[in-house]
């Protein structure tokens, strides 16, 4: 596929007429394993001496479809899919860092990502340096000659907290470590971190990318050189690979990406105003409002603002319990990025797996509510949130 536009891409790229049917949606090969052909053919396909499918653990037509479309859509050499956002994150670290080494992370990212770092990783002599990065001086300052890997989530989960992509990527270059980056907040449609210099990108491909809530995945994006050494080396033998069925429907959703981004952007934008201006709301977090304090930031290097919104009411937890439970068109439940509006509380839900005391610390209070707004008319949006705050 030649062309460079978005909305093109989504549709059109890694996808070929179907050479027996003239089918133009790409089939679903849910086989486990491929005929090879003869003896010397077979072994030369498990050498890597030859391109093609031996077993659906090493590859599977459905995910190269995946993988392709994504990669067209990062502007990434390569892409490799796995079975979640989390096996996507935990498989890039375990092909890029061993024991000894160091890792710069910023402290307003995914909880689970945290307890990796901090718990998992440690006790394999992987150190972890959290920071506010937010200000790129401090990641910086965290550097050492051992850092391996600087770790980077922009918007980040709950608070929405924004770091400089291309001042981050410039750093570690310098010191000689990987840049990656969870961009599941904006996608590939709202930020480019690889056009920002980031070395790899991550997914949660669950939430924007499939946009139905009804198919798990992840996607790690990057060089060629790497993508293969994290498919061979690291995902092919722990073995968190994408199921074909889950990859046919992320790519169908990834066919109405840029559509759908962009009713989220809309829509986010129209409700943090709402909120901003609510006589019951203390404080939101939005990067598209002139209030957020990285907005500079948000101008510098998003295309759009994303669909996630975060903020307080006045009267803490047992304000938000009440405002949430009052809802009705916005779901209470956990995940983002659906075409429908999800809420849900951050301190009961996404981050039990880390102390109250690392949550306060990262700035996720108890009465903290996230807001995914979805792709729904925003005037009934605005109506529910409306009649749930009064």
């Amino acid at each position: 596929m030649q062309s460079q536009h978005l909305q093109t891409l989504a549709i059109h790229a890694g996808e070929e007429p179907d050479p027996t049917t003239g089918a133009l949606v790409p089939p679903l090969t849910l086989a486990t394993t491929f005929h090879m052909g003869s003896t010397e053919n077979g072994a030369a396909l498990f050498a890597g001496e030859k391109e093609g499918y031996v077993y659906t653990r090493w590859a599977n037509p459905t995910v190269t479809v995946l993988e392709t479309r994504a990669a067209a859509l990062e502007g990434a050499e390569a892409c490799v899919a796995t079975a979640s956002g989390m096996a996507a994150i935990t498989t890039t670290l375990l092909a890029t860092l061993q024991a000894g080494d160091h890792v710069v992370a910023a402290k307003a990212i995914y909880p689970s990502t945290f307890a990796v770092l901090s718990q998992d990783f440690s006790r394999y002599g992987i150190e972890t340096t959290f920071v506010d990065a937010t200000d790129f001086e401090n990641v910086a300052d965290a550097l050492r000659p051992n850092t391996r890997v600087v770790y980077m989530e922009t918007p980040g989960n709950p608070l929405l907290a924004l770091c400089d992509l291309e001042e981050i990527a410039r750093l570690a270059r310098d010191a000689g470590a990987v840049s990656i980056c969870d961009n599941t907040f904006a996608t590939p449609i709202n930020q480019r971190p690889i056009e920002l210099g980031f070395d790899i990108v991550l997914y949660a491909a669950t939430k924007y990318l499939c946009g139905h809530g009804d198919a798990v995945g992840g996607l790690i994006l990057g060089k060629k050189d790497f993508i293969e050494r994290a498919r061979t080396h690291t995902l092919r033998y722990f073995g968190g690979i994408l199921a074909p069925f889950n990859a046919y429907l992320i790519t169908r959703g990834i066919m109405t990406l840029p559509l759908r981004m962009k009713q989220h952007n809309d829509n986010a934008m129209r409700v943090a105003e709402f909120l901003e201006q609510h006589s019951a709301i203390a404080s939101v977090a939005y990067p598209g409002l002139a209030s957020h304090p990285q907005h500079h930031i948000a101008k510098k290097q998003m295309r759009g603002f994303g669909g996630m919104v975060s903020f307080e009411l006045k009267g803490g937890l047992d304000a938000g319990a009440r405002m949430m439970d009052r809802v009705k068109l916005c779901a209470l439940a956990t995940s983002l990025g659906d075409a429908r509006s999800l809420i849900s509380h951050p301190a009961t839900t996404s981050h039990v797996v880390v102390s109250r005391a690392e949550r306060l610390k990262q700035g996720v209070t108890d009465g903290l509510v996230r807001l995914s707004v979805g792709i729904e008319d925003v005037n009934d949006i605005l109506a529910d949130l409306e009649q749930a705050l009064n």
